[in-house]
């Protein structure tokens, strides 16, 4: 009986004995025969967060045409970790690709510490290209295909602005907004303003893969996130409009163009000129476009609506009228020295732009014929001070505070300004007679002279001007509480503004009226030119402002600046009255 059992008991112990060795001989097998076989398997086998891309929101005209969209596009990325010969790929890269091996070692660098994350090498790969990546990828396991949107800009603009990587900068100071170091985000104009609303917010999925890349399916689906789509945008820009004022501008000419709605203060045309394609940034700037817009003599990056910066000539002569009105200088009837093609004052001769003399005027003829003299004569009776304080108060100095993320201020200098940089002892005689006409040292920008001139055609009440119109994804709509408008009024009577809307009208529709180019049939035009002296050319700036009603309602504010255009009856006139047509004819 006990030989039995010390039998049983050995059998027991030899079981155990060959069960670990069995075991033994695995593990030397896995970690030391064929270690390197199995570690590269398991790194290859892994669990992935897969990043579900939002689509960005579409923008659009107020009558849903699309302004910018979304198209698909091929982007080629690669991954550090799995690069098994650097060399190889680089040279791969730049003999079949556009960048150069300096590009690649930034990239290896840059993301050193990201061996994981997928890195962008190029975007919108073209067929012929792909094709022949494509066949090689057997070889460079670490490039990667990915299928996802490219921004597409319908009309060649400002205003949208422009989507871009984000740079290392930006993704430093936007961390933890749901960004990751290949995201497109807003650079300027709408795309950058509103960034929040068109970006959305992105997904992920989590997933297990093997070494080629295809789900283990080893995690539920409820750990997954789907996006949430960004909004599209509606704006109240007319797609129509905007195009028809893009063919009629001048070619080769620099200047702006703004319409918008005097009542509500929305947007209608913004036209900046020239302008630029803002695709060359969407898909990835060359050097060479580059080179061409910084370049380009015409400074065609330059947003002239709400950065241009401009003395407004003539079309200041209405500040200039309502300020004397209001301090009861002038009534309308009251006449000063007469023309005779320009007055003295002090040692210096103070031209009036026609030469032959306008001779004796009141408000109504020196505004209809845009006479000098009647306003440096005026200008005498000015205190500097209280005309500055008055120019500010009808908000051409400040920022109109439209939905873009920059915005230039006016400039008025007051009489401490001139003091310090001419002396104690100087005298404001010349320079009032040049600030009475836009001349100067007055700077406005073109949005800001079209609102101040939408605001007396809406009977003195001013309206914070916008793009904004509304904003709808798959569940929400909004249409209030995202733009702040504000109505703020002129600081001047009923009496006086009666009397300014008169001169306005004279400009236009009075026998020598300088605005008689921007006539009409069917419609009251109310408008006033400008020629400003331009201090970096010989040929002034052409300016017309104004408003345009029907049925005894102001429909539409406008203005017109071409850069170095001379006479602004001769030549801005002309265009706003092709801009008035094409709205009557077609929009209205």
């Amino acid at each position: 009986m006990n030989r039995y059992r010390f039998n049983l008991k050995t059998a027991y112990y030899l079981a155990v004995l060959v069960f670990f060795a069995i075991i033994a001989a695995q593990l030397v097998s896995h970690q030391i025969i064929n270690g390197e076989q199995y570690e590269e398997i398991s790194r290859r086998n892994y669990v992935r967060i897969r990043r579900v891309n939002a689509t960005r929101g579409m923008i659009l005209d107020e009558k849903m045409r699309p302004i910018v969209y979304n198209v698909p596009a091929v982007n080629l990325y690669f991954r550090i970790a799995f690069v098994n010969d650097r060399q190889a790929l680089i040279s791969f890269l730049t003999d079949n690709l556009d960048i150069t091996e300096d590009y690649i070692h930034r990239l290896f660098y840059e993301n050193r510490f990201r061996p994981f994350d997928e890195v962008l090498i190029v975007e919108n790969l073209q067929e012929n290209i792909m094709a022949r990546i494509a066949e090689n990828m057997n070889r460079f396991p670490e490039l990667v295909f990915r299928v996802e949107i490219l921004r597409h800009y319908d009309i060649h603009n400002h205003f949208t602005g422009y989507v871009g990587r984000i740079n290392e900068q930006e993704f430093r100071r936007y961390r933890g907004d749901d960004l990751t170091r290949n995201s497109l985000i807003g650079k300027t104009g709408i795309e950058r303003y509103y960034e929040g609303l068109l970006s959305g917010k992105s997904g992920y999925e989590i997933v297990q893969v093997d070494a080629l890349g295809k789900s283990l399916q080893l995690f539920k689906h409820e750990l997954n996130r789907p996006p949430v789509n960004g909004f599209n945008i509606v704006l109240t820009i007319n797609l129509e409009l905007q195009q028809y004022i893009n063919q009629i501008f001048p070619r080769n000419r620099a200047g702006a163009v703004v319409v918008l709605n005097p009542k509500t203060g929305g947007i209608l045309a913004y036209n900046s000129f020239p302008e630029f394609d803002q695709n060359w940034f969407a898909t990835g700037i060359s050097n060479a476009q580059w080179n061409f817009l910084r370049d380009h003599e015409l400074r065609p990056l330059l947003d002239r609506v709400v950065m241009g910066s401009y003395p407004p000539g003539s079309t200041f002569k209405t500040v200039s009228a309502a300020y004397a009105l209001e301090k009861n200088l002038i009534n309308e009837q009251t006449r000063f020295a007469s023309c005779n093609g320009g007055m003295w004052i002090g040692n210096r001769y103070f031209r009036c732009w026609y030469r032959y003399g306008h001779g004796r005027t009141n408000i109504y003829t020196g505004m209809s014929v845009s006479c000098s003299v009647y306003f440096y004569d005026l200008s005498s009776r000015f205190n500097l001070d209280e005309f500055q304080e008055f120019t500010e108060n009808n908000f051409l100095l400040q920022r109109t505070g439209i939905d873009l993320p920059s915005e230039r201020a006016g400039f008025f200098p007051r009489t401490d300004w001139y003091r310090n940089r001419l002396g104690r002892y100087f005298s404001t005689v010349g320079i009032r007679a040049n600030l009475s006409i836009g001349q100067g040292e007055i700077l406005v920008s073109p949005l800001a002279l079209t609102a101040y001139y939408a605001a007396i055609g809406n009977d003195g009440v001013w309206n914070t001007p916008h793009l904004f119109k509304e904003a709808f994804n798959e569940n929400i709509f909004i249409s209030d509480g995202i733009v702040t408008k504000t109505q703020k009024k002129l600081p001047i009577t009923d009496n006086t503004l009666s009397i300014i809307q008169k001169t306005l009208y004279e400009s236009v529709y009075s026998q020598n009226a300088t605005g008689r180019t921007a006539r009409v049939r069917g419609a009251e035009i109310y408008a006033k030119t400008g020629t400003a002296e331009n201090p970096q050319g010989d040929t002034p700036h052409a300016f017309i402002a104004g408003y345009a009603k029907w049925d005894e309602e102001p429909e539409i504010a406008f203005l017109v600046l071409i850069e170095n255009g001379g006479w602004g009856g001769s030549n801005a006139g002309p265009v706003a009255q092709q801009i008035i047509q094409f709205y009557q004819d077609r929009i209205r």
